[in-house]
């Protein structure tokens, strides 16, 4: 004969009920769970490791990077390959700048230099006028006094010379060079035959202003 249920058997009954409910729900989501993991599990087990090639190891090397060719722009044509100078580069010279090594003095040539002779050591001079104008080979001789010739002799000279000349005899070429300087003659040259050589012979053409 069944015994009857009192309000702590109902209790009792509802809880075994909700315990049952969970432990299904349990059950299920342990065995999905479970077949899940281990379908991974098996898969990362029989896939075999890669194995590194026979080449060099291309571990930490640089990959290239491809630089982007500009897109040229329509408006203003393709991108200038010009290159630009680096201003850094560049000479840097101030304009108006003056070099800083003088040039060297012009020289004359040999023979042409000045050289003064003592009076006292001069040769004795011998004017002559080949010219029309009278007077003028003293006139010159009196200008080489003043200059501290010694003048021996003044006269006129019959034949043909190219300009004014004083000719000097071997060994007074210094002496020929400073009494033309003094008289304003611009040509000095050797002695000629009928010529004394032991003196300093002037002749004045047409062309003497002095």
């Amino acid at each position: 004969m069944p015994r009857p249920k009192d309000d702590r058997g109902q209790v009792l009954s509802s809880l075994v009920a909700v315990l049952a409910v969970v432990a299904i729900v349990a059950g299920l989501l342990v065995l999905f769970g479970t077949r899940g993991n281990d379908s991974t599990a098996d898969e990362g087990k029989n896939t075999p490791s890669p194995k590194p090639a026979g080449g060099p190891s291309t571990v930490g090397a640089s990959v290239p990077r491809s630089t982007p060719t500009p897109t040229p722009d329509p408006t203003t044509g393709p991108p200038s390959t010009t290159p630009t100078a680096d201003p850094s580069t560049e000479p840097t010279t101030e304009p108006g700048s003056e070099p800083t090594t003088a040039p060297p003095p012009a020289t004359q040539p040999p023979g042409t230099q000045a050289t003064t002779i003592p009076p006292d050591q001069r040769p004795a001079v011998e004017v002559y006028n080949n010219t029309s104008r009278k007077g003028l080979a003293d006139s010159v001789a009196g200008r080489a006094r003043q200059a501290g010739w010694i003048v021996a002799g003044a006269d006129n000279w019959h034949g043909k010379v190219a300009g004014s000349t004083v000719y000097y005899p071997p060994g007074m070429l210094d002496a020929a060079n400073q009494l033309a300087r003094d008289l304003g003659i611009g040509r000095t040259k050797g002695a000629l035959d009928n010529m004394k050589k032991d003196r300093l012979t002037v002749i004045l053409t047409s062309d003497y202003t002095g």
